[in-house]
């Protein structure tokens, strides 16, 4: 895999270091709750580390996060991947300070997504062959980027291409019935609802569809 081409180049400020141990976030509580993350990842009782999709403006950029741009370029970012430990209270995520070492970023960008294609998902066939939703579980957007699940998901509905939806986190919606009028016209509206809801209480991803053809993302459109 060529992941090392789109991460950025090593993140020194110290300053910016702090991300990973605050949470980037004040709140007494909820920083208690992170160092008690933290202490379960340094004695190895949480040791998986998951890819995780965030937007382009993502506060983690600036705060220093080890992540790989996976629409947009450097400067202007859409969509990234930041990596980290799926912890109880929150995800921890890495600095580019933990893997100075090419050869330990590239293991452990690899781990990642090896632990990604192996987490198991479920999913409402919500219309036989045309509409699939898959949601509820930590990575179901993140199963995107697997690509051979999405080339399984492609050959279970048939057709030359899916459309995907990952408006939040927690949620994949898929159609290959992107030429049926009613059933799109559906889908964009499932869409655009579950984007504008804040009251679905997962984090933002993007606001575009992905078409899918073979397992690899061909083209994103912007809504």
């Amino acid at each position: 895999m060529s992941f090392l081409k789109k991460l950025f180049g090593k993140d020194t400020n110290p300053e910016k270091e702090k991300f990973k141990y605050s949470g980037g976030n004040n709140d007494p509580e909820r920083n208690s709750k992170f160092e008690a993350d933290l202490n379960k990842i340094k004695a190895g009782e949480i040791d998986k580390i998951f890819p995780i999709l965030k937007p382009g403006d993502w506060v983690g950029i600036k705060a220093g996060a080890l992540r790989q741009t996976i629409i947009g370029d450097k400067e202007n970012p859409k969509l990234v991947v930041g990596f980290g430990y799926d912890a109880p209270n929150n995800f921890v995520f890495l600095n580019y300070s933990d893997y100075q070492e090419r050869e330990k970023l590239e293991k452990m960008v690899e781990q990642a997504y090896d632990n990604l294609y192996k987490y198991e998902v479920t999913f409402n066939e919500v219309v036989p062959n045309k509409v699939i939703i898959i949601d509820g579980q930590d990575f179901c957007s993140e199963k995107i980027l697997d690509t051979k699940f999405m080339e399984a998901l492609q050959n279970k509905m048939g057709g030359e291409k899916l459309v995907v939806s990952i408006p939040r986190r927690r949620c994949m919606m898929v159609t290959n019935s992107f030429e049926d009028e009613a059933i799109f016209e559906q889908f964009i509206s499932v869409h655009n609802s579950t984007w504008n809801n804040d009251a679905y209480g997962n984090p933002q991803i993007m606001n575009s569809l992905f078409v899918v053809k073979n397992g690899e993302i061909e083209m994103v459109k912007d809504l």
